[in-house]
This record gives structure tokens, C-alpha cells and sequence, in this order.
């Protein structure tokens, strides 16, 4: 199945696709993709749905984050080989995390704000799982059974706030807007190897980022074993899970975001995303 949340910004409804590729709502069915829906009985249900008889939503319909309000969303550092050898490192001797709060998430097709005072902020195409069953120290062997789904993600940073502003790197990747799921969740029946999948993304047409996951140092299995012996991952906790090179802190000379600038990324059926830049006006701060 593929799920989305429609609707405007703060009140989506859930929707899925049905077999014909019509978008279809589901809000008489459940309130929102939450952890009694994302449970593996939660999703047989929706399957054996008769999707055709649900509310046809028309062309154009606004996504919103493909889940809603995760617990945690996790951020996986440097998981791809060619992001290493492209930034000059050596092999991590461990995944590395950091967490990202719930109202960094958006749309997909949202525009991106650049924090007041912007100077450095950056791109990654990410693959993300969305959890949904309970996970504590499982095995890798076991991992993929507690995942809902997979879904697109651009995990943006403000570098510089990131590193020169206190040296927790969550000031610079906690921003508004910063954690763009979407469009659609494909169910992890869907994706039985999610190292098969290619990214990409763009910038003003010009492609930047072009990799696959099965660069990825550490396996999406390998990463929620080791993530869940430090913290329990529970229904709906998203896990970005690295990005491949091309990221605009390791161009020479370093690329961020500017205001103008068309951001386009997509994943072997994951869909696509595509935003603009924007800068933040008065109204997005309070005095």
C-alpha cells in the first residue's frame, strides 16, 4: 500500500492509493496514521479495505508529512561510503545519531524556510523507515519485521548552527520545515530489501545527489538493531538513514540553499519532492 496525509498544513487526513493509482480518503476509516494503525494488524486492515469505496480525492490534493507527530525522529550521520570518501574520513567505528524534534516536520511539497539568518543551510535525500511495531535491543535478522514502511525524506541542516553554536548539532537540524517526509509511506511489504532503492536529488534542475542504498555502511537491519539497544523505538518513530554524496557542505567551494532555488528529490518508488526556497518573513517569528 501507499499512505499520505492530505489536506491543509495542521489539519491532514489520512488517504491511501488505491489499485488504479486514485487517491482515496480515509478519515472515515481511522483519525490518522497513529501506533494502533501502523501495528502490522492496523495495516491488515487497511489492506483488506475496499479502497474504491472510499471518498475519490481530486488531482492536485496538498500532501502533508507522510506520519504525523513521531516520537522521535531519528537522524543517522555519514552511513554512505561515498559520502565518507567524498568528505575525506575515515570509517565511523559506529552508526552515528542525533534526534530531530516532531515540528521540524513538512510537507513534501512545502516551501523551505531558511532559518533567520541563514547562511549555510544544506540538502540530503534520505530513505526513512517508519517504525511500527515496538523495538528494544532486537537483532538485525529480526529488524525489518518492526518496520511499517519506508517513505522519502530530505533531512535539511543549518550547518552553521549546527557546529558553531554551542555543539549540539540538533539547534541546527531542529528548524521548522527540516524533516520532509513524503509524499506517500510505501508498506514494508511493499520493500522487502530496502537496499535496493536509488536517490537522487536536484537543484534548480541540476542533478546533485545520485546514489543507492546499498552504499549505505550500516544496513537499515544493521541501524535499528543498534539504535534500539539505546532507546526504544515505538510506533511511528521515523529513522532517516543517511544520505549519499553530494551534500552542498562538500562541494568545493561549499553550496547551500538560497532563496529561489527549486529543490527536487525522489527514491525507487518513493515518489518525489520538489520545493521552493523561500526566506522567512516577520510573521514566522514572534517579538
Amino acid at each position: 500500500m501507499r499512505l499520505f496525509r492530505h489536506g491543509p498544513s495542521g489539519r491532514e487526513r489520512p488517504g491511501l492509493f488505491d489499485g488504479s493509482g486514485g487517491m482515496r480518503d480515509l478519515s472515515s476509516v481511522i483519525c490518522d496514521f497513529d501506533a494502533e494503525t501502523l501495528s502490522p494488524q492496523g495495516l491488515a486492515r487497511l489492506a483488506a479495505l475496499d479502497a474504491r469505496s472510499l471518498p475519490l480525492l481530486p488531482e492536485g490534493t496538498h500532501f502533508g508529512a507522510c506520519t504525523a507527530r513521531p516520537g522521535k525522529i531519528i537522524c543517522v550521520g555519514l552511513n554512505y561510503t561515498s559520502t565518507m570518501i567524498e568528505l575525506d574520513v575515515p570509517r565511523p567505528e559506529a552508526p552515528s545519531i542525533s534526534i530531530k524534534p516532531s515540528s521540524a516536520l513538512a510537507g513534501p511539497d512545502d516551501d523551505i524556510i531558511l532559518p533567520h539568518g541563514s547562511t549555510a543551510t544544506d540538502w540530503e535525500v534520505e530513505l526513512a523507515a517508519v517504525i511500527g511495531t515496538y523495538a528494544r535491543h532486537v537483532s538485525p535478522q529480526q529488524a525489518l519485521e518492526y518496520v511499517a514502511g519506508y517513505c522519502l525524506a530530505n533531512d535539511l541542516s543549518e550547518r552553521d548552527h549546527q557546529r558553531h553554536h554551542g555543539g549540539e548539532s540538533v539547534k541546527g537540524r531542529g528548524h521548522d520545515g527540516f524533516a520532509r517526509l513524503g509524499p506517500w509511506m510505501v508498506t514494508a511489504d511493499e520493500i522487502p530489501d530496502p537496499q535496493v532503492i536509488d536517490l537522487w536529488l536536484e537543484i534548480d534542475g541540476r542533478r546533485i545527489q545520485q546514489g543507492s542504498t546499498s552504499d549505505m555502511l550500516w544496513s537499515v537491519a544493521e541501524l535499528i538493531a543498534h539504535i534500539s539497544d539505546y532507546m526504544a523505538l515505538e510506533p511511528g518513530d521515523v529513522i532517516q538513514t543517511g544520505t549519499p554524496a553530494g551534500i552542498g557542505c562538500a562541494q568545493k567551494p561549499p553550496r547551500f540553499l538560497r532563496e529561489g532555488n527549486l529543490v527536487s528529490l525522489g527514491g525507487t518508488g518513493l515518489g518525489a519532492q520538489r520545493s521552493r526556497v523561500v526566506k522567512a518573513s516577520s510573521h514566522d517569528y514572534r517579538s
